[in-house]
């Protein structure tokens, strides 16, 4: 059995590998995702609204609607007239872009752990590196990709979208597939 010490170097460096894979993408492929978010025709108006309404960060819902309420015929109106809408409130200030990126680090890191996990319970020292990039390719695969069904699905993310962000997590699981297959103990 190889243990996690062992696959320190291959952890790191897929999670390097990706982490700049993902920078490549939303640098020098705009188009990629920036398509998938719009902005409202009357974003000041809207603006306007939220701050009026004190809304602290946090994640809305419009209509808000709790079990009780779906019972009650206004609340099918709300949501027959619309809009139906999932609205995330973050902090005010300024833009700081490095706070996510040490965060979207860390979870390549423990995308890249949880495959050295797994791998390292069902592979031996020495496997075929067919077997390692295969065994790789599945763990990165379901780290990296299950989100976006779950958005799809329960938050309403365009499907165009999610399936965008599924191609990103293939790229990422043949990353990390090929670094452990490359790396993988002897």
């Amino acid at each position: 059995m190889i243990s996690l010490a062992q696959l320190w170097l291959p952890i790191l460096l897929s999670a390097v590998f990706v982490f700049f894979a993902s920078s490549l993408f939303n640098m020098l492929l705009k188009f990629w995702h920036m398509a998938d978010y719009k902005g409202f025709s009357n974003e000041d108006e809207v603006r306007a609204a939220i701050r009026q309404g004190a809304s602290q960060p946090g994640m809305y819902s419009l209509p808000y609607c709790t079990p009780e309420r779906m019972k009650d015929p206004a609340m099918h109106e709300k949501f027959k007239e619309g809009p139906i809408a999932h609205i995330m409130v973050r902090p005010s200030g300024p833009m700081n872009i490095l706070p996510y990126l040490a965060q979207w680090f860390v979870f390549c890191v423990l995308v890249s752990l949880g495959c050295a996990l797994l791998g390292s319970l069902v592979l031996a020292r020495g496997a075929d590196h067919h077997q390692v990039f295969h065994v790789f390719a599945i763990a990165a695969l379901l780290g990296h990709c299950s989100g976006s069904f779950t958005n799809a699905i329960w938050w309403g993310h365009p499907r165009v979208s999610a399936a965008k962000y599924i191609v990103d997590g293939i790229v990422y699981a043949v990353i990390i597939a090929a670094t452990f297959s490359w790396l993988w103990p002897a």
